[in-house]
Order: C-alpha cells, then sequence, then structure tokens
C-alpha cells in the first residue's frame, strides 16, 4: 500500500469517522495525526507491517506513552479504513501508576481560588461553567446539554456518541443558573454561549481558565476543564465511596475506567505504607 493522502481521501476518511458518531474533536485529531504519520514516513511509501513499526519506536522516542498510544489509535484506525489490518500495532503498554501525581491533581482549595479569581474578573460566565462541570462531573463536551430546559427540569439529557444518559444538577447550581439565565435573557438552547449564540467549546474555556492561573495562584499544569471532572469524581469517591455508582454519573461504561479516579495521592499512600510498621 502506497499512499498520497489527497483531499479525497481525507474526506472518505472523515465520513467514515461520522458515520460512527465520533466526536468533531476525535476526528479533527485523527486526521492530524493520519496526516503527521504520512508525512514522517513520506508520500508515497509503501506501507508495511516494519514500517508502522518504526513509527510506533519514534513515536515513543519523542512523547509521552500517552500521547503516543493516542496517535498510535489514529494511524490504527487508517490502515482498518484502508484494509490493511495486517499493518496495525498494538499500543505501548503503561504500568498502572498505585497513585496519583500531585503537580497535576487540582485541589478543592485551588478550585476555590479560580472560582474566586473569575468572580473578581467580573467573568460570571466562567465562574458559572467551572461549577456546572465540577457539580456534576460532566465532560467538556456534554457542557451544551446544560440548556434553560435542563436547569428548570434539574435534569440534562446527554446524548453523544450513540449513548444517552441523565444528568441531575443539583439545586444550588440551579439557583445560581437561573438567576444568570434571567440576567441574559435566555428563552430557550445552551446556557453557556459565545457572544455569537454558539455553544461554548473546549479551546474557548481553556483560554478563558489559563487566564486564571497567575491571579488565583495555580498551577497552571493544573488548569484544564478535564480536572473539574476529576475533582467530582475524587470528592464523590471520598464521600460515597461507591466505584459503580460513580461509574453511572461520570457515564463509564467500563468500570476500570473510573477506576483511576479512586487513586490515593503518592503522600497518603507513604502515610499507609509508614502504618503497617513493617521494618523493625
Amino acid at each position: 500500500m502506497t499512499h498520497t493522502l489527497n483531499d479525497e481521501l481525507i474526506r472518505h476518511l472523515e465520513q467514515a469517522m461520522r458515520d460512527e458518531e465520533k466526536s468533531k474533536a476525535t476526528i479533527s485529531k485523527y486526521c492530524h495525526d493520519v496526516k503527521a504519520f504520512i508525512h514522517h514516513v513520506g508520500e508515497g511509501t509503501k506501507i508495511t507491517k516494519d514500517v508502522v513499526i518504526s513509527y510506533k519506536c519514534y513515536l515513543g522516542e519523542q512523547y509521552e506513552i500517552t500521547s503516543a498510544n493516542s496517535m498510535l489509535a489514529a494511524v490504527n484506525y487508517f490502515l482498518r479504513f484502508m484494509g490493511r489490518e495486517d499493518c496495525i500495532v498494538k499500543s505501548f503498554k503503561i504500568q498502572k501508576e498505585a497513585f496519583r501525581t500531585r503537580e497535576r491533581e487540582l485541589t478543592r482549595e485551588e478550585y476555590e481560588r479560580l472560582l474566586k479569581t473569575a468572580r473578581q474578573n467580573g467573568d460570571e460566565r466562567l465562574y458559572l461553567i467551572m461549577q456546572t462541570i465540577c457539580a456534576t462531573g460532566i465532560r467538556i463536551s456534554e457542557l451544551p446539554f446544560i440548556t434553560v430546559s435542563a436547569v428548570h427540569s434539574r435534569r440534562a439529557r446527554v446524548s453523544l456518541k450513540g449513548k444517552t444518559r441523565t444528568v441531575l444538577l443539583p439545586q444550588e447550581l440551579c439557583s445560581k443558573l437561573k438567576a444568570y439565565i434571567r440576567q441574559k435573557k435566555l428563552t430557550s438552547g445552551s446556557v453557556f454561549v459565545t457572544r455569537s449564540g454558539k455553544p461554548m467549546d473546549r479551546s474557548n474555556i481553556l483560554h478563558a481558565m489559563k487566564k486564571l492561573c497567575e491571579k488565583a495562584k495555580v498551577a497552571a499544569t493544573k488548569v484544564f476543564p478535564h480536572n473539574l471532572r476529576h475533582l467530582f469524581a475524587v470528592t464523590f469517591y471520598k464521600v460515597e465511596r461507591d466505584i459503580c455508582h460513580l461509574a453511572d454519573l461520570l457515564g463509564h461504561s467500563n468500570i476500570n475506567t473510573t477506576r483511576i479516579y479512586t487513586l490515593i495521592s503518592c503522600e497518603e499512600q507513604e502515610r499507609q505504607l509508614n502504618r503497617l510498621c513493617l521494618c523493625q
């Protein structure tokens, strides 16, 4: 198989992903990663298993393992699309950590400082967006489903990737959102929209959150929308200790995905080991 990644092939690839109901972000990323693969091996190069293995080694040397696996997923999808399952490679094996890394974990105190800073900056929309994600555990891609009608019913119907679930909205959050809705004179549709009326997307929100970091005295490496979902999950598990219910709330079909939110911190694990008193 030799390939020049022309516009027609990309359109067919995009359509295949749309047919599978992949998100816009996933489609964009996969196309980017496939183009990077073709550029690296050289257009017109015959694609063999050895060529793909060589590219895998290159990714392993140049990127973090999680990033490399993400890129390999796109390449493997492309190979399946082209009918070349014989060239598909395995992802890198990742040893599961027994604890969370402190450097990337957003604490409750840091979250509260971010909220305070957003309020001080007069950014009521961002202030409420962060609370909405953190109080419900929704994904950033699910935020557009927080609509005016959802706030009034205190239930959001989320439909993504062929899956539908109901997200419960806490009463205190709904009270704040109702006030915001009245202030913005919204009658229907998504609560959080841009000036042009389009739902806020990941890049809008990430950029706005990063601008809070210096004033809030929170490391920028900890500030991104998914960490708010992570904080919800960690807080819920500490209180309830119910991983099955947590999986339902997060919309996970595989409970092993939920397990990452139940990991204790490195410092807490050290204290547990010291309490064993096995060193005499």
